[in-house]
């Protein structure tokens, strides 16, 4: 048997056309979109045409989209660049953020600012009532994520951005793992920013992108030239904004099937993972079809992982980018999931390629696994 992947929300593959359009811009347009020659032309206008599918993509404006290196610059970018322009005040960021929003808004609040944490409830969906109670009096910026990437959790954005209108709030949304999974409308959440990665939706690694607002000013963080507007400065990767483009454009053009289709294979792997005896996280809540974070009773995580990937099984056991720490998720832990549970969480995530097929092997393996691992803790 071959490897099945079923890691997508950690990265996915480059889609073929996404590659066939990007492979000149390697080697035959190789331009600076800076320069004034015709290479450089070239690759400007590459650059252009991909800034309107994107922002195609999302319903907004070509000149609203900032190209930057990925979710974690978008991110950055927007906390601390938000935050440079505007009064130190209350900067409120959900407990189940991404660490690549977590960690930017600790260090702005080394700066001085105050951060706060709404709660969530058992199923992870931010509570509406203590966020309206935090951004009340001095308050300058917010930052909810639009799914959360380890339940596929949906945050009710449109309804913060409601409350934080009124007392004339900033608002952020990480909406990396939303963006290609769900219909994603930047005017109808009504939202100051939104950030998206290139490699979450089929295209490259190294690449994604800022959506502001019209009228909404940011400091830059990387500084020294006037690229993107003068908002992150530094030589284009033409390659991976035209790839970015083209993964946005497909979005579009397959939502409705792809999303049929993850419901499907994910439908029939959940009830599977329940009739095995497994808990699934955020199992009442509105979720991204693609995403199942569960455990098993007395059953590490990190163990099933490994003999789930002896057997050629692609799986994480929680952000891929803290895959590698043996600490419980935050998320799970603000959603108040008991220490033995959270330890044994895996996060099965589908994709475009994935198969029945493939479920239903999964599912083998998933039985064979559980079933020798309680064995094993019952001899012990």
């Amino acid at each position: 048997m071959g490897m099945i992947y079923c890691d997508y929300n950690a990265t996915t593959p480059v889609d073929e056309s996404v590659f066939e359009l990007m492979r000149p811009f390697f080697c035959d347009h190789y331009g600076n979109a800076s320069s004034r020659h015709q290479l450089g032309r070239i690759a400007k206008v590459a650059i252009e045409e991909a800034r309107n599918k994107v922002a195609n993509a999302i319903g907004v404006q070509p000149e609203q989209i900032i190209f930057t290196s990925g979710g974690t610059e978008s991110n950055n970018l927007a906390l601390k660049g938000f935050a440079g322009l505007i009064p130190v005040s209350r900067l409120v960021v959900s407990p189940i953020e991404h660490a690549s929003v977590r960690v930017p808004a600790h260090e702005l609040a080394w700066l001085g600012w105050e951060l706060k944490q709404p709660r969530v409830n058992s199923d992870g969906v931010v509570d509406l009532e203590d966020m309206a109670q935090l951004l009340t009096g001095k308050c300058g910026l917010v930052s909810v994520m639009l799914a959360n990437n380890e339940t596929g959790v949906i945050q009710p954005v449109a309804d913060v951005v409601k409350l934080a209108q009124k007392s004339g709030v900033l608002v952020h949304t990480d909406a990396v793992q939303a963006f290609g999974k769900m219909r994603v409308d930047f005017d109808l959440l009504g939202v100051d920013a939104l950030s998206i990665a290139g490699h979450k939706i089929y295209g490259p690694k190294g690449v994604g992108a800022l959506v502001i607002r019209k009228g909404v000013d940011l400091m830059p963080v990387l500084t020294g030239a006037s690229h993107e507007r003068g908002l992150r400065a530094g030589t284009e990767n033409v390659a991976g904004i035209v790839g970015l483009g083209e993964a946005c454009r497909l979005v579009i053009e397959r939502m409705n099937i792809v999303e049929t289709h993850l419901k499907e294979c994910s439908g029939r792997l959940e009830t599977g993972i329940e009739a095995l005896g497994g808990v699934i996280f955020g199992r009442k809540a509105s979720r991204v079809p693609n995403t199942s974070y569960f455990a098993f009773e007395n059953i590490d995580g990190p163990v099933l992982a490994a003999r789930l990937d002896d057997l050629g099984f692609c799986v994480a056991t929680g952000s891929a980018c803290s895959s590698g720490k043996t600490e419980p998720s935050p998320v799970l832990d603000a959603m108040g999931v008991p220490l033995h549970l959270a330890r044994g969480a895996i996060r099965v995530s589908l994709g475009m390629h994935s198969t029945i097929a493939d479920i239903e092997q999964f599912l083998s393996a998933l039985n064979q696994c559980v079933s020798s691992l309680h064995r094993s803790a019952a001899c012990a």
